[in-house]
C-alpha cells in the first residue's frame, strides 16, 4: 500500500467555495458496500462490487431506520485564525490557534500553533495583533501580543506561542484571553476556500456546543439542519454528541511514499457514558451506530477498549464481525473517556469496532482521511465512488457535498 494509491484527479472547479442553501439541500452520493435490497435514486454498479446511489441530503432520512444511532461531533470552532504585524520589522505574521498547551501554562496562554512565514518566525519572535484583525486600520489598537517560545517537533510550521491580552473591554475591565482572540481573529476556513466572504455561522454546525474548541470544522455535520434532526428523531433514530477537538492533522497531507510512517498529531476528545449507554443499547437491539464525519468515528473507536470484558451482547462493528481484536473475540469493549487524546490512525486493514456506517463528505487526495474510509470500505470502492462523483460533477470537500458509507 502506498500513498499515490489515494490520489484522484479532481478538477479545481469542484472545489466548493461557499457552503450550499439551504445546507440540506447539497447532494448526497450513498455507496452500498453490498448489493441493497431496494434502491431509491440513480442507482449506478461499481467495478469493485457494490453501488451508488444520487439523492440529496435531506433524503439521508429514507436511509436510517428506528433504532439507529447517528453519533455526532458537537465541537464549535474558534476564531483561531490571527494576522498580525512583527513588532520589530512590521512584516506580515499568521497565526492558527490549534492547542492549548496547559502543560507550559496553567493559566491557557501558551498554545501550539501554526505559524506562517516560518521560516522568520523564530523564539523569541514578537507579533501585535489589532482589533479587527488582518484588515484593521493602523489605528485600531493591539488587543494582543504573541511571543514564541519554541518550534513544535514534527511539526512543519509549529510554534509554541504565549499570549498576553492588552488593554480593556467594553466594561473597563482588563481584556481577558479569550476576549482578545474574539477582537482580533477569524474564523479559520481550509486553504482551498479562497473567496467566502458569508456568514461565519455557515462553518459551524447547528448543534454546535457553546465553548469553542476546535481549529476546523466536523463539516460532515454542516449538512444538518434543526427542521431534518428533528425529523429523524420523530422516525426514532437516536441522536447523541461526543466531542472532538479537530487540530493540526486536519491541515497535514501524507507527505511518506509509505503511508504507514506518516505520524498522527493526538487531539483531544470526550465520549461520555450517555453515549457508550446508547450504543450498547442500540447494538444490543440490533441496530446501527452511524457517524457523523471522521471526527465522530475517531472518537468512538478511540473509546475502544481492547482490555474490557466484552458487553452481552457483545459491540461488534457490522462486516468486522471476525476482524482481529473483534468483541466475539470475549474481550473489548467501548467505555467512557473525559479529556483523552487519541492520535488513532485508520487505514485499510484497520477493524473498526462500533461504527456500522458513515455519514462523511468527500476528502482531499492523499489525506488520512481518504485511508480511513477506504478501511470501513474498500480502497477500491472508495476509488470508485470518487471517480462517480467526479464525473457526475458533485462538489467537494468542507462546502461540498455528502456521502453516506453504509
Amino acid at each position: 500500500m502506498r500513498t499515490d494509491d489515494f490520489d484522484y484527479n479532481l478538477p479545481e472547479e469542484l472545489i466548493a467555495q461557499a457552503p450550499a442553501e439551504p445546507r440540506d439541500s447539497c447532494r448526497l452520493l450513498v455507496l452500498h458496500r453490498d448489493e441493497p435490497l431496494a434502491t431509491t435514486g440513480d442507482v449506478v454498479p461499481l467495478d469493485a462490487g457494490g453501488c451508488v446511489e444520487h439523492r440529496h441530503f435531506y433524503d439521508i432520512i429514507d436511509y436510517l431506520e428506528p433504532g439507529d444511532l447517528l453519533v455526532a461531533n458537537e465541537t464549535r470552532v474558534m476564531p483561531a485564525r490571527l494576522i498580525g504585524r512583527k513588532a520589530k520589522t512590521g512584516g506580515m505574521a499568521e497565526t492558527l490557534l490549534l492547542t492549548r498547551r496547559e502543560d507550559q501554562d496553567s493559566l491557557g496562554h501558551v498554545w501550539e500553533c501554526l505559524v506562517s512565514p516560518g521560516k522568520r518566525l523564530k523564539p523569541g519572535a514578537v507579533i501585535e495583533y489589532r482589533a479587527g484583525g488582518p484588515h484593521a486600520p493602523e489605528s485600531a489598537p493591539v488587543v494582543l501580543v504573541g511571543e514564541v517560545l519554541d518550534f513544535v517537533p514534527d511539526s512543519r510550521g509549529g510554534r509554541l506561542v504565549r499570549f498576553t491580552p492588552q488593554g480593556e473591554n467594553a466594561s473597563g475591565a482588563p481584556r481577558t484571553l479569550d476576549e482578545a482572540i474574539h477582537a482580533a481573529g477569524h474564523v479559520p476556513l481550509p486553504p482551498y476556500i479562497t473567496d467566502y466572504e458569508g456568514d461565519p455561522e455557515k462553518y459551524q454546525t447547528v448543534y454546535a456546543m457553546s465553548e469553542e474548541h476546535s481549529a476546523a470544522a466536523p463539516t460532515a455535520g454542516l449538512h444538518f439542519t434543526p427542521e431534518l434532526i428533528e425529523r429523524i428523531k420523530q422516525k426514532g433514530v437516536g441522536w447523541a454528541t461526543v466531542e472532538l477537538e479537530v487540530g493540526i492533522d486536519t491541515f497535514r497531507l501524507v507527505e511518506e511514499d509509505d503511508p504507514a510512517e506518516h505520524v498522527m498529531h493526538t487531539e483531544r476528545y470526550h465520549v461520555p457514558q450517555s453515549v457508550v449507554d446508547a450504543v450498547h443499547a442500540t447494538k444490543a437491539a440490533g441496530h446501527r451506530v452511524i457517524a457523523v464525519g471522521t471526527t465522530a468515528v475517531r472518537s468512538l473507536e478511540s473509546a475502544w477498549d481492547a482490555q474490557a470484558a466484552a458487553s452481552e451482547p457483545p459491540v461488534v462493528a457490522r462486516r468486522f464481525e471476525g476482524a482481529p481484536g473483534s468483541a466475539v473475540e470475549g474481550t473489548g469493549d467501548i467505555v467512557a473517556r473525559e479529556n483523552a487524546t487519541t492520535n488513532l490512525y485508520l487505514m485499510p486493514g484497520s477493524t473498526y469496532h462500533v461504527v456500522d456506517a458513515l455519514i462523511t463528505n468527500f476528502h482531499v487526495p492523499r489525506s488520512t482521511l481518504m485511508m480511513l474510509v477506504s478501511a470501513l470500505a474498500t480502497r477500491e470502492q472508495i476509488m470508485d465512488a470518487y471517480r462517480e462523483a467526479v464525473r457526475e460533477r458533485y462538489r467537494f470537500f468542507s462546502f461540498g457535498d455528502a456521502m453516506l458509507i453504509e
